[in-house]
Formats: C-alpha cells, sequence, structure tokens
C-alpha cells in the first residue's frame, strides 16, 4: 500500500500537492501527518522515515521505493497508475501543462513569503507588495492561456482535472485566505477547483488540526 508523510493541512501547501497526487490515483493509502516545527517534527527528521529527503515533506513510500518532492511525487505516480490520470492527451496541452506545473514548483518566491498558506483563515485584502502583485498577474495570464487554449472540455485549466490544478490549488486556497480582487474568469476556475471532492476533503480534515503555527495565523501588515 502506498504510504504519504505529509505536514500541517492548514499550512502545507507541498503537502497538499503530494496528497492531491496520491488521492488520483483512486488506491487506498496511509497517511502519516506530523506537525511541522514541533518536538515529532525534529525526531522524524532524524529518524527513517525522513530519509534521504532531509526532513521534508511530503514524502511518498511504494513499498522499498521512496520519493520526495512533490513534482517528483506526480511524475512517479504517473509512470505508475497511467499518465492520463496526471497530464493531457493531447501533446501540445500536455506539454503547457508541464511547464505551468514545473514553473508553479520553482517560482513565485515572493507570493508564498508574503501569502503563506493558511486553509482556515480568511483575511480582509490589503494592497500587496509590487513583487507579489506581478507574480499573480503571471500566475493569471498562465490560467488564461490555458483555460483559452485547452479549457473548453471542463471547469479546469486542461478541461479534465489534472496535475497542474493540484501544483495550483493551493494558490487558489491563498488567494481565498487573501480576499485577493481577481477577474471572473479566474473566480470560476477557482471555485471549480475548491468544489473538488479531493480539495473539499483536504480543507474539510484542516479545520480538525489541533496545531497551530502562530507565523502563518496573523494578519498581513
Amino acid at each position: 500500500m502506498l504510504k504519504i508523510i505529509i505536514g500541517n493541512r492548514a499550512y502545507s501547501s507541498w503537502s497538499m500537492r503530494g496528497w492531491l497526487a496520491v488521492k488520483q490515483t483512486g488506491e487506498e493509502f496511509e497517511e502519516l501527518v506530523v506537525p511541522m516545527f514541533d518536538e515529532d517534527w525534529e525526531k522524524r527528521r532524524e529518524g527513517d522515515e525522513f530519509a534521504p529527503s532531509l526532513g521534508k515533506v511530503p514524502i511518498l513510500w511504494d513499498g522499498d521505493c521512496v520519493v520526495w518532492d512533490s513534482l517528483a511525487i506526480v511524475e512517479f505516480l504517473a509512470d505508475r497508475f497511467g499518465k492520463e490520470l496526471y497530464w493531457p492527451d493531447d501533446e501540445t496541452a500536455c506539454g503547457m501543462a508541464r511547464s505551468m506545473a514545473a514553473e508553479m514548483h520553482s517560482s513565485f518566491a515572493n507570493l508564498r513569503r508574503e501569502l503563506p498558506m493558511n486553509v482556515r483563515k480568511t483575511f480582509p485584502f490589503k494592497p500587496l507588495p509590487e513583487g507579489v502583485r506581478g507574480e499573480i498577474e503571471r500566475i493569471l495570464t498562465l490560467w488564461a492561456q490555458a483555460r483559452a487554449r485547452f479549457g473548453g472540455g471542463g471547469d479546469f485549466l486542461f478541461g479534465r482535472w489534472c496535475a497542474v490544478d493540484m501544483m495550483y490549488a493551493p494558490v487558489v486556497t491563498r488567494f481565498i485566505t487573501y480576499s485577493v480582487p481577481l477577474p471572473p474568469f479566474a473566480e470560476l476556475y477557482m471555485k471549480a477547483v475548491l468544489s473538488h471532492p479531493h480539495v473539499g476533503e483536504w480543507i474539510d480534515k484542516a479545520q480538525d488540526e489541533p496545531w497551530v503555527i502562530e507565523h502563518y495565523e496573523q494578519e498581513p501588515a
């Protein structure tokens, strides 16, 4: 059976991406939630379960095979359970989807720093730093291009739910948390993401977590 180790559902965007990827398999799997930055977190960082990932989450175990890093988990599961579960069938669409997922993986540092994920909070909108505004504009441009070129067959970026939607799902939650004003097409897309049963399950489970990280609970200055 697959096993995934994740951090707090309320705060861990990378855990959300990895968990959504495992959920997409349709298989039963074991999940272990390790609250970030508490005593158990440090102990587990020193143990075999986290090796060789240097204490990062998420971590996927498939028998003796260990895969860490959300995008690597997506690709591993696509090889294991079928590319069609994760990427568009059309080659051109697939190329764009992979590029968007990779850009999400490697970029948007200002957004991550200034608008940390917290799916249990909603703050009133406050003006955003220029760096964050620029990154949001880039994300909206990517969303608009994907929807215009390949989204006609459904409500998601490439029509049907796929890996690129999983990669941007935590961004959707950030836009909600910080009440970011968005164009109508983006609001419709975000509604579709939040209505997906896997996303809904993640957010629902986050509400019941007892752990609080004060740094992520503060209203932006």
